[in-house]
């Protein structure tokens, strides 16, 4: 893949993709770049993605906006309900990212985020290799839009589908 020219992506452009649970605005797409795929995600209040973790990808959080509560390490334990209270071997525990605040996940970390607040938060995210989060996003959507209570198998098979093992449940108001 060979490009001549670099992508511009002013303030408020991107696709979105809205779902009851989080709105992510694409901002580089594999189509652009063979790093990484770039996102802008709103996290409403009470949004907990659930602690998961990727075989493949690396991921970067950045937040900008609000404040989220974040894990980016193994559990001694990994409990199947709330990872807010996990701890790693060497006493790490899961901590409030600010404005600034700089997540970095390998493949095969444990990681989670929530805002626990009653703001909205706001996140630069990016996953690397592209185009899996970005068809992930997408096709959840698919799933989401059909009405009607989420089709949990459906969501688990998508998951899978694009290395996701979710280790707690996902949750939102």
């Amino acid at each position: 893949m060979t490009w001549t020219e670099g992508l511009y992506v002013p303030p408020g452009h991107g696709r979105v993709v809205e779902t009851p649970a989080q709105r992510v605005t694409f901002k580089v797409t594999g189509t652009h770049s063979r790093m990484a795929s770039t996102f802008e995600v709103e996290v409403p209040p009470g949004f907990d993605v659930g602690a998961h973790v990727h075989t493949r990808s690396e991921e970067l959080f950045y937040v900008l906006e609000g404040e989220l509560d974040v894990l980016a390490f193994e559990p001694r334990i990994r409990t199947p309900d709330n990872w807010k209270k996990w701890e790693s071997s060497s006493g790490r525990r899961a901590v409030r990212a600010t404005p600034g605040t700089v997540i970095v996940v390998p493949p095969g970390c444990p990681h989670a985020f929530a805002n626990p607040t009653d703001t909205p938060a706001k996140m630069f995210f990016q996953a690397s290799p592209p185009p899996d989060h970005e068809r992930y996003f997408e096709e959840l959507l698919e799933i989401l839009g059909n009405g009607g209570p989420p089709d949990q198998e459906a969501i688990e098979a998508l998951r899978t589908k694009y290395d996701i093992e979710q280790l707690t449940p996902l949750r939102h108001r």
